[in-house]
């Protein structure tokens, strides 16, 4: 069975190398796979990682509003006619000078830009936290897909088994009855390719299985050479649900999702960058302040009490008006203004993939239900058809041919009951995770 990952916009996982994580653990519940998956997936944390960043970054911009603090020490020689760099004497003469100092500057006022950044920080702040959280969901829903896929693979095993067994009694049968000369050779070769075809196919669903099993713990992050084994769905699970309102679904997922609150946020951290932007017409008010001493070798005085009376501090405002930058601002306004109209496209399309998302899970619902309704009616009628062939059969009143039509049909109507089973139980977890509700099985 090929179930439908189009359902979700899901996340491609890297191949696992020999080196990633392990457990002792081998019975795997469905809540196990989700929480191992959510600790460990490369996907989830590489977004936790991305979180990370943007808290680094949130936390250097908070700085900006700080003073900074620099010391200097700076030593020169100078020979000839020159300007002494501590008296300002003019001298003809070799002079050796020390200067040391430290100076600090704090911006007061920036045309708000400092205030509009720090608030801009904490929205991407939060819309990381936002995207870590729809990573998590990406993952949740992937391993509900693969588990679900291969407990499917692993009934479709035991129906293959089941039929395999039948087969080789028929094959036995059909030999016995040919050495007796009551059927011709076709017959019991029918009987033989029939056997031979199921043991390929019993053969092809362990393959797919193991197949689903190795997709599975690429999403855990388990090493390929560890064995699983899953825990089987309840058997008295519901699997005929009732129509839900599709629209009622939408409107929660608008509310539940984190995608869409990150475009909302999208919009806010555009919007606050138009504020910043505006803030380049807006004067900056900065203060200054210094500390500073120095020390020259044609001053006799020694080196620390030249230190001292050469001390000297200053402080000072600078004010800075901008009146032409060459149309940089209103670039940077313009600019910020379109971006906040494609944030809100940006979000509208997000809505809009939500929509498309529920609306083929609510469709693949319905369609699986009505599918599972006639898939259990055939597999009944093909069943009791299959048990009445064999008994024909037995009794010599059939031939080979027909019992393989049947065993066929009857094997065909399983496994569509199988495939609509699970597909059910799919698409209806799909609708409970977009209502923000807990996936249970």
């Amino acid at each position: 069975m090929k179930l439908i990952s189009s359902i979700v916009s899901l996340i491609c996982f890297g191949v696992l190398s020999s080196q990633e994580p392990s457990t002792d653990k081998q019975i795997w519940s469905l809540q196990d796979c989700i929480d191992y998956a959510l600790e460990n997936n490369i996907t989830v944390k590489d977004a936790k990682l991305d979180g990370a960043l943007a808290e680094v970054d949130y936390e250097k911009i908070r700085a900006q509003r700080l003073p900074n603090l620099f010391g200097s020490a700076s030593q020169n020689l100078s020979n000839g006619n020159s300007i002494d760099p501590i008296t300002s004497d003019y001298v003809s003469s070799q002079i050796a000078s020390t200067n040391l100092g430290m100076s600090t500057s704090v911006t007061l006022f920036q045309g708000n830009q400092l205030n509009n950044q720090v608030k801009q920080g904490k929205l991407v702040l939060d819309q990381n936290s936002l995207y870590i959280q729809e990573a998590l969901n990406n993952v949740t829903l992937s391993v509900v897909e693969s588990y679900l896929q291969a407990l499917y693979n692993k009934e479709a095993i035991l129906v293959q088994e089941n039929i395999l067994k039948n087969s080789e009694e028929e094959e036995k049968q059909a030999k016995a009855r040919l050495d007796a000369g009551s059927i011709a050779m076709q017959d019991y070769t029918d009987a033989q390719s029939q056997t031979a075809n199921n043991r390929y196919n019993l053969i092809t669903a362990k393959n797919n299985y193991n197949l689903r099993i190795v997709e599975l713990k690429q999403l855990l992050q388990l090493n390929p050479n560890q064995t699983i084994q899953l825990v089987d769905i309840d058997e008295n699970i519901e699997v005929l649900i009732p129509v839900l309102d599709k629209m009622e679904v939408y409107e929660r997922a608008l509310q539940n999702l984190p995608e869409v609150d990150a475009g909302k946020l999208n919009i806010t951290i555009s919007e606050k960058d138009l504020d910043i932007a505006k803030g380049g017409y807006l004067p900056t008010l900065s203060l200054t302040g210094s500390l500073g001493s120095g020390y020259t070798s044609i001053d006799y005085t020694n080196f620390v009490d030249q230190l001292d009376v050469n001390f000297n501090q200053r402080i000072g405002l600078s004010l800075s008006l901008p009146i032409f930058n060459r149309k940089q601002t209103k670039a940077q306004v313009k600019n910020a203004e379109i971006n906040i109209d494609k944030a809100k496209l940006q979000l509208k399309t997000i809505e809009n993939e939500v929509y498309q998302k529920v609306e083929n899970g609510w469709q693949n619902l319905n369609s699986a239900q009505e599918q599972l309704a006639a898939a259990e009616v055939a597999q009944t009628a093909a069943e009791e058809s299959y048990r009445l062939a064999q008994k024909r059969y037995d009794l010599g009143a059939l031939s080979t041919a027909d019992l393989i039509v049947s065993q066929n049909l009857y094997t065909n109507t399983q496994e569509n009951y199988l495939q609509a089973k699970y597909l059910s139980i799919l698409y209806y977890q799909l609708m409970e995770f977009y209502q923000g509700n807990e996936i249970k099985l």
